[in-house]
């Protein structure tokens, strides 16, 4: 089964949040209808980025990599990069924020 390491982005907020999954439309749905803890804020969580893996360990490494580079930089630079399944279907993050 295919595992997903995911970046949500919301407006409201101006934050982002980095997860992994199985079934990335059900777990978007989770943060926004669902969800406590720190996605619970907001209801306007969007997918601006993700990656695919075959294994869960191999999700849990990226997903723990990407959070500890602790950049917003970075993830921008992910988001906006041309392997980015998304494509340029992202809002615009020029705001500040972390």
């Amino acid at each position: 089964m295919e595992y997903f390491v995911y970046i949500l982005f919301s407006k409201s907020l101006n934050k982002f949040y980095i997860g992994y999954t199985q079934m990335l439309e059900n777990r978007l749905n989770n943060h926004n209808y669902k969800h406590k803890g720190f996605s619970a804020a907001a209801n306007d969580w969007i997918i601006v980025y993700y990656e695919t893996f075959n294994t869960k360990k191999d999700a849990m490494l990226r997903e723990k990599q990407i959070k500890n580079k602790k950049s917003r930089n970075y993830l921008l630079f992910l988001i906006s990069s041309e392997n980015n399944p998304i494509g340029s279907e992202n809002p615009d993050f020029s705001s500040g924020g972390s």
